[in-house]
């Protein structure tokens, strides 16, 4: 539970912001994973290597969704 003053996330994102990323990696689903401030981004659709503008979808406790732009 959180404190009225504590937000419950930290990410240093937030949805609809975009990005040009690099795909740094693949996870277990499939989805590339890229690091936006050090915050682990799944981006369906990419794979290693690739170099991406991204908007971001969807903003949890430790990682994010984002979709290609």
């Amino acid at each position: 539970m959180f404190r009225a003053d504590e937000s419950p996330s930290t990410a240093p994102i937030k949805e609809g912001e975009e990005y040009e990323v690099k795909i740094e990696d693949v996870g277990k689903e499939g989805d590339g994973i890229t690091r936006v401030e050090g915050f682990v981004v799944f981006v369906p659709d990419t794979k290693v290597g690739d170099e991406v503008k991204v908007r971001i979808t969807s903003v949890r406790r430790r990682f994010a969704f984002a979709e290609k732009v």
